[in-house]
């Protein structure tokens, strides 16, 4: 069994523990660069899957100036944000997308713990999403991109005068460890066993959580 005593917080990441969008967004992604070579866009999907983390602009950048080794400016990348943005609105908005397991979890602890979701996604986006999913009242804050995830955790702790000790992030990417670690909370990883032995736990499945 997996352990949750003493804490009074989770931070959630949200795609690949909450939702299983991976294969929507590998769909944008080729959409919004569909007229750029398959090869280069694989390589880019590689990258979003290895950092799940991090947002859309970020990524949008790397692949113009890492992967095509070339310059693009912040208004180029706020509208392919935008057009994945249109896409992500509305193929995500299913329920049959929600990780049934994580979203009972939280609706029987909903009491039991304060719950925030800080996701690499674009924030108005991920709101609007969570009140068409129907899940946004569980959490009391719905943060996200462009502010990188370590940001987003230390200000909600600054806000809600938290303490790191009663806090845990639940994440699926090595971006998420990364958060937690940065600001001194406990981590568990869900979804990706590649974050088996970092962290405090592993989930295999939130049965598991005492």
């Amino acid at each position: 069994m997996i352990d949750f005593t003493g804490k009074k917080y989770i931070f959630w990441d949200f795609d690949g523990v909450i939702i299983d969008s991976e294969k929507i967004r590998n769909k944008g992604f080729r959409k919004v660069l569909k007229d750029y070579p398959e090869s280069q866009v694989t390589e880019l999907l590689a990258y979003h899957k290895k950092n799940g983390g991090l947002s859309r602009y970020v990524k949008f950048r790397y692949f113009f100036e890492v992967i095509l080794n070339k310059s693009i400016t912040e208004d180029a990348v706020n509208e392919l944000s935008q057009k994945f943005s249109a896409i992500m609105r509305e193929e995500l908005a299913n329920k049959n997308l929600l990780i049934s397991q994580t979203i009972e979890f939280i609706e029987n602890r909903q009491n039991s713990f304060g719950m925030f979701i800080v996701s690499g996604s674009d924030e108005k986006e991920l709101n609007e999403l969570c009140e068409k999913l129907g899940i946004h009242s569980y959490f009391g804050l719905i943060k996200g991109s462009p502010t990188p995830k370590i940001e987003l955790v230390r200000n909600i702790t600054v806000q809600k005068k938290l303490d790191p000790k009663e806090c845990l992030l639940i994440g699926d990417s090595i971006n998420d460890f990364d958060a937690a670690i940065a600001n001194e909370i406990d981590f568990y990883g869900f979804n990706n066993r590649e974050l088996k032995n970092l962290g405090t736990a592993y989930i295999e499945a939130f049965e598991e959580v005492n």
